[in-house]
């Protein structure tokens, strides 16, 4: 048998993942599990590249933002996504 314990994080799988897939682009899933400057940061652009899509640069911006969200979702899918704090998100209510 092992002695190794795995802390998980106080934070919610299901919450993430239905905030990745409802609202990915404004990056509450970031900010829910604590990694707050990438949520900002996905925030930010979504924002930007909403304002300037008419000037072409926009959909690029809008763009980075949902493969950013892709990426998020299959990282969260197989567990790879942990919070700030680098713990794996809990899965239930335990």
């Amino acid at each position: 048998m092992s002695n190794i314990q795995t802390y998980y994080s106080n934070k919610s799988k299901l919450v993430a993942l239905l905030l990745v897939l409802f609202l990915g682009g404004l990056g509450l899933h970031r900010i829910y599990i604590g990694r707050t400057k990438g949520g900002l940061l996905m925030l930010a652009l979504t924002i930007v590249g909403t304002i300037t899509s008419g000037l072409g640069i926009g959909g690029a911006l809008v763009g980075i933002v949902s493969i950013w969200c892709l990426v998020d979702l299959v990282c969260l899918c197989i567990g790879k996504l942990t919070d700030a704090q680098g713990r794996p998100l809990k899965f239930g209510a335990k």
